[in-house]
């Protein structure tokens, strides 16, 4: 159930944020899944799931973590550098992927991500690979933090966005501090006040949308609300709908 991996590259985006690219081999997996990281602390193996943050195709994964003061596994990994090892699952899961998205006349033409935190991960997974940008006219990445210095990836996503202005576009929200070109306010209250949409220049629809949503429970519960109200239903494989969510804990 366990390998071994090596650590390769390690990048701290702030005191407590950071990503850790491992070599491995996991085998083949969907963008959007996640993948389990292991250490034994008194005898006692401590597991926990993270979202690969890598495209599929790559020879290591990549993951995005926060240390949690009193974290089982959080400080450790934090604690780990280029050399050290860390025990990997030997296989990635996860049902949030686009190919669970309905097909066809079902699909709509706008795919929004909303992302808080860490739950980015995903997302730029799924945007390395071409599906996106071959099934959607428009590709969304709403992404809130609480300060500017946990927007992780910001120069990749600014970067993307400058290769892809007709098909890309980037809404930061970031919630305890003034940041130019960002709005102040949860993804919930900016959705239900139009300000996402109206940075996006694209309106969310039962007809034209698909949103994929990844974060904290709070964050998915109230926007699942707005969205609710709007005409749009949780996609399920015996009834296709427009939203698809996974909670971060």
């Amino acid at each position: 159930m366990w390998i071994e991996g090596k650590v390769i590259e390690r990048n701290d985006w702030s005191d407590k944020l950071f990503s850790l690219k491992i070599k491995v081999d996991i085998g083949n997996f969907i963008a959007g899944q996640f993948i389990k990281l292991s250490r034994v602390v008194d005898e006692k193996r401590i597991g926990r799931a993270y979202s690969l943050v890598n495209p599929p195709g790559t020879d290591y994964i990549e993951v995005l973590a926060v240390a949690v003061d009193d974290g089982q596994l959080s400080p450790d990994l934090q604690a780990l550098s280029a050399g050290d090892v860390i025990d990997v699952a030997t296989k990635a899961s996860g049902f949030m992927t686009l190919d669970e998205l309905p097909k066809d006349d079902k699909k709509g033409e706008h795919l929004w991500f909303l992302a808080t935190g860490t739950a980015v991960g995903p997302f730029i997974s799924m945007m390395a690979t071409e599906e996106p940008w071959q099934n959607y006219q428009k590709v969304i990445l709403v992404y809130g933090v609480r300060e500017a210095q946990d927007l992780a990836y910001l120069p990749l996503l600014r970067a993307l966005e400058s290769k892809c202005p007709s098909q890309f576009k980037l809404v930061l929200l970031v919630t305890r501090e003034p940041v130019d070109g960002a709005l102040r306010c949860r993804i919930p209250d900016g959705l239900l006040s139009g300000e996402i949409e109206a940075l996006a220049g694209v309106t969310i629809s039962a007809n034209e949308s698909q949103v994929m949503i990844c974060g904290n429970p709070g964050m998915i519960t109230d926007a699942q609300l707005v969205l609710k109200n709007r005409g749009l239903a949780k996609n399920l494989r015996r009834a296709p709908g427009q939203v698809t969510v996974e909670k971060y804990w």
